[in-house]
């Protein structure tokens, strides 16, 4: 081979190199590369009135202000619902989707509410979250009602529990729906489950339709 053809397939065989570098930087680019696009998602604006009646709530039962469950069942259960907050640095500490009850219809995107035994619907009102146990969901919480609405939450079986069928994130559908419990994702109530374990004082849980 002359040194001309030589230098000729040197040329050629750099040219191919830097063609299928180029090729892969463009089709895998490194993670530093990747453009973080923002998730935007819209959290309803903080019931002040609500946070003023808990916080009275709260100071004259001795509940925990540093951790109370606010559940606002007016929007469709696709959308955050569930909001856990520190009543004495009005902080979110969390969010999350939550279910509502059935009763007893095949579809129901909008919440409905009943406090009859066997109605399968949520109940309006404030609860007191009660003992920890491990039943046929896995870890759960007895809730106790405190309410003329919710009075027969205890002997209705309306604890705090999770289900796999529950999503972590916002989405536009709407999630599945329980017989009656706020039923969060397991993630959900991992977190939940931190603060519960923890506080020394009651917890109040609030359910209501803003």
């Amino acid at each position: 081979m002359t040194q001309a053809r030589k230098l000729k397939l040197i040329i050629y065989c750099l040219a191919l190199a830097g063609s299928i570098l180029y090729w892969i930087k463009v089709t895998f680019p490194r993670t530093s590369e990747i453009k973080q696009i923002p998730i935007q998602i819209n959290t309803p604006k903080k019931d002040t009135s609500r946070l003023i009646n808990a916080v009275a709530f709260c100071d004259s039962m001795k509940y925990n202000k540093e951790f109370v469950i606010l559940i606002d069942l007016s929007g469709y259960s696709g959308s955050y619902r569930l909001f856990a907050v520190n009543l004495i640095t009005n902080d979110t500490l969390l969010k999350g989707l939550v279910t509502h009850g059935h009763c007893k219809r095949s579809e129901g995107r909008i919440a409905r509410f009943s406090n009859e035994i066997g109605s399968n619907c949520s109940s309006l009102g404030r609860y007191s979250i009660g003992q920890k146990y491990n039943g046929s969901f896995g870890i759960a919480y007895k809730m106790h009602g405190l309410d003329n609405t919710n009075r027969n939450a205890f002997e209705r079986f309306i604890v705090l529990h999770s289900h796999s069928c529950i999503p972590d994130n916002e989405q536009e559908d709407d999630i599945c729906e329980s017989e009656g419990c706020p039923t969060v994702s397991p993630r959900t109530l991992a977190q939940l489950s931190k603060h519960l374990d923890a506080s020394l004082l009651p917890v109040l849980v609030w359910i209501y339709a803003s």
